[in-house]
This record gives structure tokens, C-alpha cells and sequence, in this order.
């Protein structure tokens, strides 16, 4: 059995089948994680076909694990459903609005994270993707997501065929904050991040790519401020068309 301080995201799947009954089992158990106002306000949509990975797959980038994963799930903040409830109980939904996609999103990542962890507690492996919010217009159109409905989170599933090593994290003091939040001085980034910048595989990382700092990877190659604006615009354009915003 896995535990949380040994979870490492796996990208590589053997040809074991996830059950039916498994997979069921999971989502349901998922379903008693925190929910705002007991509503939960997600819905959960299973690939299993070789076609619907593939159409799945260039919203993604085309990362491999998509195609070759057992099950791919997209998780999906929902307003839909529970406005379809109300209006067939006389009752009026006003949740066409950027709030309630917030809430509807926390909904679905908490249901997410739930779901992961038990999962991995049955020894699955699993990749969450964080592709999902780069282009969702394009899932939106392969999953037929009526409105009200945004896609928030992808994860591969599958029985593991790799263990790769754990990935590094910042120590807890960089994060947590007594009473009120503390910024941070140049010596407390220095501190925080001199682990992370001392493993060899990040400092090749910068080597290779001809960079001064790790920093710089993110923001020159990774994360530029040219694609989170475009992809910004298309996210928005999304809850546009879903109608969450106006």
C-alpha cells in the first residue's frame, strides 16, 4: 500500500486491466470528500477507448501517457446538473456566474484529490495533468460538455509499470505562515529554494538549456507570459461559451 510520502506521479502503465467494479468502488468512496453545501458539483468522464484517448490526446500536448493508459478520467466542474434539478422543482438556478464556477471547480479538484489518494492506496498509478486548463475548448468539444459544464482536471490511471525516484518539495516553513502571511526576503528565497537548486538533475536542466538560474526555466521555457496570456484568453473564451461568465 502506497502512502502519501512515497507518491510519485507514474506515466507508464502495464496491459493490467482496471476493473469495472475497481474503478466504481473508487469513485464512489471519492464522492464522501468535502463538497459546498452537499452539491457536489462535479461530474467525472471515463475514456476507455482507443478513439477517445486519441481525440483526447492533442488537447494534452500528445503526452503519451493519454493514448497508453487502462482509463483516462476528466473531471469536470458541474453546474449543469443542479441546475437541471432546480428548474425541474420549480426552482429558479442563478449559477450562470463566475462564483459558482469557482465553487464548482473547488468541488471538483477536492473530488479529485480524494480520488487520487485512493487510488494509489490500491497501488494504481496515476498522472494528474495540469494540460487540462491550457486548452479546454477542445475538450469541451470531444467530451460533448453541455453548459454549465468546464473541464478542471485530467488524471491517466493505470497499474504501474515504472517507479520513478520521488520529486522534491519545498520545506514547510517556505509555505506555512503563523497568524498573518510573511513576505518573503531575498535571504528567505535563498533558504527555501537552495535544495531544489542544488539537485543535479535541475542544475543540468538550467546547463543544458543555457540558462543562468532554474528560475529562468520557468519563466523562458516552461511557463512563459506569452502562452499563460493566450492560454488565458482561451480559458476565458471557454467559461464564455460554457456560461460562467458573460
Amino acid at each position: 500500500m502506497k502512502t502519501i510520502n512515497t507518491r510519485r506521479s507514474i506515466r507508464k502503465y502495464s496491459d493490467k486491466e482496471v476493473s469495472e467494479e475497481l474503478l466504481s468502488r473508487l469513485l464512489t468512496e471519492a464522492a464522501r470528500t468535502q463538497t459546498m453545501g452537499n452539491m457536489q458539483l462535479y461530474s467525472v468522464v471515463i475514456t476507455r477507448s482507443d478513439e477517445m484517448k486519441a481525440k483526447l490526446a492533442p488537447a494534452h500536448f500528445n503526452q503519451p501517457m493519454v493514448t497508453q493508459a487502462p482509463v483516462v478520467l476528466t473531471i469536470c466542474a458541474d453546474f449543469n446538473r443542479a441546475s437541471t434539478w432546480c428548474r425541474c422543482r420549480k426552482a429558479e438556478p442563478g449559477y450562470d456566474n463566475f462564483l459558482s464556477f469557482i465553487n464548482a471547480a473547488s468541488d471538483a479538484l477536492l473530488y479529485t484529490q480524494t480520488f487520487c489518494n485512493l487510488a494509489e492506496e490500491e497501488g494504481l498509478g496515476l498522472c494528474y495533468l495540469g494540460t487540462t486548463v491550457y486548452m479546454p475548448q477542445m475538450i469541451i468539444d470531444v467530451l460533448g460538455l453541455p453548459k454549465l459544464v468546464m473541464p478542471v482536471a485530467t488524471i491517466t490511471l493505470g497499474w504501474p509499470d515504472e517507479n520513478p525516484p520521488l520529486t522534491d518539495r519545498l520545506p514547510l516553513a517556505s509555505f506555512v505562515h503563523s497568524e498573518t502571511y510573511h513576505d518573503y526576503t531575498p535571504a528567505d528565497i535563498d533558504r527555501y529554494y537552495a535544495e531544489k537548486e542544488a539537485l543535479e538533475e535541475n542544475r543540468e536542466f538550467v546547463k543544458i538549456n543555457n540558462k543562468e538560474t532554474l528560475a529562468q526555466i520557468f519563466t523562458d521555457i516552461r511557463y512563459t507570459k506569452k502562452d499563460n496570456e493566450a492560454m488565458s484568453a482561451g480559458m476565458m473564451e471557454a467559461l464564455k461559451r460554457q456560461g460562467f461568465i458573460g
